[in-house]
């Protein structure tokens, strides 16, 4: 058989059909007609003088012949996409692979539904696996390859993982509503006498207005630290204690308690993410579509206006 006489793309459709069961889900996966996918098993059982798949009451199966191509075949097609994607091209639309992203809590439930939404429908085969990586190992894991991009706060990073800044969320002041001292506004002095809550993992340590007070000089005195902003809405919710948060992250939380969300009442510096990836990762095809994608996604995290026009004076 002279190979140059053959057509490559009906070993795809073998494939879809053998992994799938059936001509319709195959013509589905690979976003085809369902004749032109009749038309190429007729040319495969041409081929191979052999039907190849046999109907029954479960769909279509495999003859003694096709279960014995399907392991060469599958070989020689995932050695043709990883030389694809090393020489830069990748298409999506009939790729399948599953992109690894450590992304920690809160940030997912901002980033993930508009990655999804731009994902879903150009690239049917395409599988998102998101987990939150000790930032410690994230550069081996960058390294290794089992990890595609990493979307974190600045970290120290050799040379060989990149890092650019993509998302930029100021910070806000909640206090609850029907707060005794805070009422669409708040002033420095009311927010230094007032308690605070702190959001962290660490049990120690200070936060990005804890810093910004510093600089002024100025102390505020935390009394409850908590490890997540939904639990810190819910507090803000149910006593006078404030939190100061970022803006999008108070926004999907604070929804269900509809605490007040103030301009903080001295200058503090938004909270500033990164998108990591390893440099080789610009030699394939499928890591740069991937990290456009996630650009794209971080994109439509538009800013929200929910702020009053400014806050009482000091």
């Amino acid at each position: 058989m002279n190979l140059s006489r053959v057509d490559l793309n009906l070993f795809v459709v073998f494939e879809a059909i053998f992994t799938s069961g059936g001509i319709t889900p195959a013509a589905s996966k690979l976003n085809l007609s369902q004749s032109a996918v009749s038309h190429a098993l007729g040319r495969l059982r041409s081929l191979f003088d052999d039907p190849l798949f046999e109907r029954n009451s479960k769909g279509m199966v495999p003859t003694v012949r096709a279960r014995a191509l399907i392991g060469d075949v599958r070989v020689a097609l995932q050695s043709m996409e990883g030389t694809l994607q090393r020489s830069g091209y990748f298409d999506a639309g009939s790729a399948q692979r599953t992109f690894t992203l450590a992304i920690g809590d809160p940030i997912d439930s901002l980033l993930l539904p508009a990655l999804v939404e731009r994902i879903e429908r150009s690239a049917p085969n395409i599988e998102i696996a998101t987990g939150y990586s000790n930032r410690q190992r994230i550069e081996n894991a960058l390294r290794e390859g089992s990890l595609d991009a990493a979307v974190d706060v600045l970290m120290p990073m050799p040379a060989d993982i990149t890092h650019e800044p993509v998302f930029s969320d100021p910070m806000v002041v909640l206090a609850r509503r029907g707060h005794p001292l805070v009422q669409g506004g708040i002033d420095l002095q009311s927010y230094l006498a007032l308690e605070h809550i702190q959001v962290s993992s660490r049990r120690l340590g200070t936060g990005i207005a804890d810093m910004a007070l510093r600089r002024l000089g100025l102390d505020r005195r935390i009394r409850v630290r908590c490890q997540h902003y939904a639990a810190a809405c819910r507090i803000v919710s149910r006593s006078d204690l404030l939190a100061t948060m970022p803006l999008h992250f108070a926004s999907i939380f604070n929804d269900a308690f509809q605490n007040q969300l103030l301009q903080p009442p001295f200058e503090v510096p938004a909270c500033e993410w990164f998108l990591y990836a390893e440099k080789g990762a610009a030699n394939d095809g499928g890591r740069l579509w991937f990290r456009e994608r996630l650009l794209e996604a971080i994109g439509d995290m538009h800013a929200i206006d929910l702020l009053p026009a400014k806050n009482p004076s000091p």
